[in-house]
């Protein structure tokens, strides 16, 4: 049998004690409060563990409300005649080992609800109501009420009567044994009340009836001979076969994952002391009742049985190494797949190990079509897909399949289109770029330099002045797209207007470097009026003429500069005064 090791195998061995590889309790979580007291307790199921054992209890750790009651594999348990009120209840969960000694989880805790209201009526289970040749030494047996906490039982041959047992304070049971035998060939009447400390069920409760048979003698009950009880690695098809009872005229077979739910098999009837079971479940623990019956009755006291079939794909612990393994194969692949349009359609190839492999289209509302068997596949466009691999292996007389699949969606892309490079003023005497790009692809952007850095945002602030090309690129490599602005210079480095309103913005006009290289290339700058009157000497190195002349505003209109580089060359232009 091929066997894949899981890379954490002898981590989880060592660890397997830790409280790491304890089941969380899901419902209720820990901590909550109010919670009602019919609820059932759920946990996550712990791979590799064959089955799990719970305790309730007032204390941590403690089992004065259910004491190590074994749950199969079940995920689930609902105690069987409900939770305390107000009550702080402590869950223990066990998990259960053949090979080993089991671990004992830390508690978690919630606390249960005030109950201020009485509980409603009962349903009797056992004898069904108006059934007919009871055998004498019946058991009565009802269902749990929610919030009951006690029952009151009367018996009678006539309605509400109580000849046989007259009204009785049971406790919190859901069974009662009547003393000595019923009478034979009689209608018998029972009335169940429920109560809690607000009061009893209403007393228009139901009266059940059933109706005693003929003197007979009850059979015995029976054992499993195979597979044995407690067995463990049982066929996922096997042959049950129990011993037969003589006297028995038949047997009602029960079959559950849990010892309180017959999920596979609800008292199933069988002539024989033998049947096959189809298909069960791989790696899980089996519960079952067998109880014979004749024209007296059924059995009683039979007790309940279990087995464990063989651990299927895994992942299980393996008796003889000790380690984990995992029959289905390991895969490695992405839950995304980008391409460029142009690449459609496009083949996908898995380098994982496995026996065989399926590729599926999901068609949406579950639906999906298989567009491959083999270790490939051409996807012709966007969209939902699943790639699942497999391996097969051979326990018992059944072939079955140990699968591993992934989800995953195919995005194509295209090289963007730059639609407009937006200029605004900035802060101090800079501008504000936005790219404005549209296309099919998740795009990323810079501003001077074609290798970046590229930012995710469109909008590049406090750029300085200056002449620049902005690049949009595909994140996904299908291209980058190139656009080139001007920022509105009068000539390289002179902004063309500012507006000295004292809003922070654009309130001095001075020379601005080059991006690329920050060099400061002119020496003086003169500034005059559309007159040629001469205004101001300006430092390049200064934060520039805020506008004001001998200490007063001057009015908006255009002013002209003058220049002078660092070999003595002339640069001359004009610019806008903005009020």
């Amino acid at each position: 049998m091929k066997r894949e090791l899981l890379s954490f195998a002898l981590m989880l061995l060592g660890t397997l004690g830790m409280s790491q590889t304890c089941p969380t309790i899901t419902s209720p979580m820990n901590g909550d409060t109010n919670v009602p007291v019919e609820t059932s307790i759920s946990w996550d199921a712990v791979p590799g563990v064959t089955g799990y054992i719970i305790s309730l209890g007032t204390t941590p750790g403690g089992t004065d409300i259910i004491d190590n009651r074994a749950v199969g594999s079940a995920t689930t348990y609902a105690p069987p005649t409900g939770l305390p009120e107000s009550e702080d209840i402590y869950v223990t969960i066990t998990l259960f080992f053949f090979d080993r000694e089991d671990i004992s989880c830390p508690s978690e805790l919630f606390s249960t609800e005030d109950v201020t209201i009485a509980p409603d009526c009962a349903v009797i289970n056992t004898p069904a109501d108006e059934a007919v040749d009871v055998n004498q030494g019946a058991v009565v047996s009802w269902s749990y009420v929610p919030k009951a906490t006690g029952y009151s039982i009367n018996i009678g041959t006539s309605e509400g009567g109580g000849e046989l047992v007259p009204t009785q304070d049971l406790g919190n049971v859901l069974s009662f044994d009547p003393p000595g035998d019923l009478p034979l060939e009689t209608e018998i009447f029972v009335q169940i009340i429920p109560r809690n400390e607000n009061g009893a069920a209403p007393t228009t409760c139901p009266v059940f009836s059933f109706t005693t048979g003929e003197l007979a003698e009850l059979p015995g009950c029976t054992s499993l001979i195979s597979p044995a009880n407690g067995a463990i690695n049982v066929p996922l098809t096997p042959l049950l076969e129990w011993t037969p009872v003589p006297g028995a005229t038949g047997y009602r077979v029960s079959i559950g994952s849990t010892p309180t739910e017959n999920d596979v098999g609800d008292n199933l009837p069988f002539s024989e002391s033998s049947t096959f079971v189809i298909d069960f479940e791989p790696n899980k623990t089996f519960y079952i009742t067998i109880i014979p019956y004749n024209d007296a009755g059924e059995a009683i006291g039979c007790t309940q049985q279990s087995f464990s079939t063989i651990l299927g794909c895994g992942p299980f612990i393996d008796q003889d190494t000790g380690e984990l393994v995992n029959l289905a194969p390991a895969i490695d692949f992405p839950e995304t797949i980008s391409i460029c349009q142009n690449e459609l359609p496009f083949v996908v190839q898995t380098e994982d190990v496995a026996v065989g492999f399926r590729w599926f289209r999901l068609n949406g509302s579950g639906f999906e079509t298989l567009i491959s068997d083999t270790s490939e596949v051409s996807l012709d466009q966007d969209g939902d897909y699943r790639y699942e691999a497999y391996n097969t292996t051979s326990q018992s007389t059944n072939t079955i399949e140990c699968v591993s699949s992934q989800e995953f969606t195919l995005v194509s892309s295209e090289i963007a289109t730059i639609t407009a490079v937006d200029v605004a003023g900035g802060q101090n005497g800079t501008i504000q770029v936005t790219v404005q790009a549209t296309g099919s692809g998740d795009y990323e952007y810079a501003i001077g330099d074609r290798n970046g850095p590229y930012q995710d945002s469109n909008m590049f602030l406090n750029v300085a002045f200056g002449s620049y090309s902005v690049y949009v690129r595909d994140k996904n490599g299908c291209g980058i797209a190139e656009d080139r602005f001007d920022q509105n210079l009068t000539v390289d480095g002179f902004p063309k207007f500012f507006t000295p309103n004292g809003d922070g913005i654009n309130d001095f006009w001075q020379y601005i470097p080059p991006l690329a290289t920050g060099e400061i290339n002119v020496r003086d700058i003169f500034i005059f009026d559309r007159y040629g009157n001469f205004l101001g000497q300006i430092n390049p190195t200064s934060r520039g003429w805020d506008g004001n002349l001998n200490g007063l505003p001057l009015p908006s209109t255009d002013y002209w500069f003058k220049a002078i580089g660092l070999q003595d060359e002339e640069i001359q232009g004009h610019f806008t005064l903005k009020r």
